[in-house]
């Protein structure tokens, strides 16, 4: 049992492209915490990190996982908790992470990203890196972001009332936010009215009508049962990749020899792309059962999702002239959205001819 146990270390790390170690001469244990639960996406992705790391270590490296409030409870708890050294590793979205790091609500600016490929190309490049050199200085080298994977898909307009195919059709409902204003300014800018609601309040305010629309993911919106409470019209127009944040204690990090830091950058990378499978496979079942349960499922076509990107285009200017670091987040992004669909441009060209 355990020449076989070995074997699979050593064949997991060889697959996934680190070399297997030495027992190092001083070992780490890794606190890494999600708000979430084990049907999450970050859940997924912590499995994996947490088998890579130790296997790729050859047990150097343990990690410990605490989902759910264990550790902490919100953004701002956790990310101070990464700060002073309490937690090593936490995943956030943006809005859990815009209190600290305000820039971060680039990732919920709208229509900027077409697809999972433009999506995940970005993800893996030099904005990633841009983002982190930003949150190294505003922290004070305390709070190192190491990679950004996905958590639940997509967001997408749903609601209570009627279909929604073009921007008009959003007047006058009150869909539901998280607390940061980038959602808000968004929501207004379609024409509907933004209203604060705590997730765990959600199901409740959609029976009473104290909200008529979110903006989620589809695993979410059947996770949480929200068709049971009256949510039965969802557009696709993904006007917003859900990015997961995951931030590491700087001083840890940098602490560990060079060749165990180059297994848990590995192992960020393994987890990653964890995150970016599971919301596509989870997704399947989750639109059959919506359909199933009599919901309206509705594809914008490209011009009617080109009108919902010029009526947002508002939420730009706001972005640029309100949020601090603003304008350098958003030219980074920019270009490397323009530079992973030229790339991927290229690339199917050449597939197709």
């Amino acid at each position: 049992m355990k020449f076989t146990q070995g074997l699979k270390s050593l064949m997991l790390a060889a697959v996934l492209g680190s070399t297997a170690l030495g027992a190092a001469a001083q070992e780490y244990t890794l606190r890494a915490t999600a708000n979430s639960n084990e049907n999450d996406e970050d859940y997924d992705g912590l499995v994996v990190f947490k088998n890579f790391v130790e296997s790729a270590s050859n047990g150097a490296i343990e990690v410990e996982l605490f989902i759910g409030t264990q550790l902490c409870s919100n953004g701002a708890e956790c990310l101070q908790g990464v700060a002073d050294g309490s937690i090593d590793i936490y995943i956030s979205t943006s809005g859990g992470a815009a209190g600290i790091f305000p820039y971060v609500q680039v990732l919920d600016l709208p229509y900027l990203m077409q697809n999972d490929r433009v999506a995940e190309a970005v993800m893996q490049g030099d904005f990633v890196r841009t983002m982190r050199d930003m949150a190294l200085e505003d922290s004070g080298d305390a709070i190192r972001l190491m990679t950004i994977g996905n958590t639940g898909g997509w967001r997408n307009f749903a609601n209570t009332e009627r279909r929604i195919a073009a921007p008009e059709d959003m007047e006058g409902l009150k869909i539901r936010t998280v607390v940061a204003d980038l959602p808000q300014e968004l929501v207004r800018a379609l024409g509907a009215s933004p209203t604060p609601i705590p997730w765990p309040e959600l199901f409740t305010s959609f029976q009473t009508g104290v909200v008529e629309g979110s903006k989620n993911g589809i695993t979410d919106i059947m996770g949480m049962k929200f068709p049971d409470a009256g949510l039965q019209y969802l557009t696709l127009d993904g006007h917003a990749y859900m990015g997961a944040l995951w931030f590491m204690n700087n001083e840890v990090f940098l602490s560990m020899p060079e060749e165990l830091r180059r297994v848990v950058v590995d192992g960020f990378y393994a987890l990653q792309q964890a995150t970016f499978a599971s919301p596509k496979r989870k997704s399947i079942e989750a639109y059959e059962a919506f359909v199933a349960g009599g919901g309206d499922l509705y594809v914008p076509t490209p011009e009617e999702k080109a009108a919902f990107a010029a009526a947002a285009e508002p939420v730009y200017t706001w972005f640029e002239e309100n949020v601090d670091r603003g304008p350098e987040v958003l030219a980074a992004l920019r270009e490397a959205v323009a530079e992973a669909e030229a790339e991927i441009n290229a690339g199917l060209e050449a597939d197709l001819n």
